[in-house]
């Protein structure tokens, strides 16, 4: 049985330079403890081999209490208040924070101050209590209307200006519909579409990888999909595997694999979120190919 890994899987440039930056600061900590503000990735095997490393995760509670220390801000980002708090408890910000969600955070803020003087609204797509959206909805002063389905438009008063922004690892597809939903309401009430500003502000290296593993997923008879169940961009990016390949499989890493899955099959392809490193898909080949040789 042929085993391939999707060579487009894997981190993005954001987590990859949050992990980077973690191990650096690891490596030469003195003994110091380094503390992350939420889990550096949504993947739990990473989080807990870089536990092993030092690493320390922390809840939004236990920051307050912190002082003299120092704090990794992971690549979602933070909102002001964070960066409020470190200067206020003397604790040293190692910003891992992604370019990406950092010139995202710029747009929000920007578009709050115009649309506020407009008498506008400003809607983010996203998870609610998501790390990212928090850190948008900061820049907003928490006033922005985070939107994840058809029945939470209903928080928007579509006779006032719209602004509509996604998080950045959401799927385009759900972005767009959510945008012609948003159409369709504003129509209803009577209101114009000047009055509606849609930004896809969704990462480039995430909307990429949704064609790209379509294709992985048609070229092979099964798929696993290796990702932390908490990855916003795993569940996306799984359903578009899915979607082309019904013999595809969201596992968090290799114990989660059945034998059954592979009979009658004669190709297994492996891929993973933005958030999946490669190491963990490496282990899951590895675990199907043993099967394949104890056959």
């Amino acid at each position: 049985m042929q085993v391939t890994i999707d060579k487009n899987s894997g981190y993005c440039f954001g987590v990859e330079f949050a992990i980077q930056m973690a191990e650096d600061e690891l490596s030469h900590g003195e003994g110091h403890t380094l503390y992350c503000l939420g889990d550096i990735v949504h993947n739990r095997m990473e989080v807990e081999r870089l536990h092993q490393q030092g690493l320390r995760v922390i809840d939004r509670e236990q920051l307050g209490t912190l002082h003299d220390c120092k704090v990794l801000i992971r690549a979602h980002g933070e909102p002001p208040e964070t960066y409020q708090l470190a200067l206020q408890n003397n604790l040293e910000l190692i910003d891992a924070s992604c370019p990406v969600v950092l010139k995202l955070q710029n747009r929000v803020k920007h578009a709050f101050d115009a649309t506020t003087r407009e008498n506008g609204q400003v809607v983010i797509y996203g998870q609610p209590g998501h790390a990212e959206v928090i850190g948008l909805t900061g820049q907003t002063r928490n006033q922005a209307l985070i939107v994840m389905t058809e029945a939470d438009l209903d928080q928007i008063d579509f006779r006032r200006p719209v602004t509509l922004f996604s998080q950045t690892t959401k799927s385009t597809a759900g972005f767009y519909k959510m945008k012609a939903l948003i159409e369709a309401r504003i129509a209803a009430a009577g209101g114009t579409l000047e009055s509606f500003d849609a930004n896809d502000s969704i990462c480039r290296q995430v909307s990429n990888r949704e064609p790209q593993l379509a294709r992985f997923a048609q070229e092979q008879d099964v798929i696993l999909f290796v990702s932390g169940r908490k990855s916003s961009n795993g569940k996306a990016l799984f359903s578009v595997v899915n979607a082309v390949n019904p013999h595809s499989y969201f596992i968090e890493n290799e114990g989660d694999v059945q034998d059954e899955w592979f009979a009658g099959m004669a190709s297994v392809g492996i891929c993973g979120a933005t958030s999946t490193p490669l190491w963990l898909m490496r282990q899951v080949a590895a675990r199907v190919e043993g099967r394949a040789v104890a056959a």
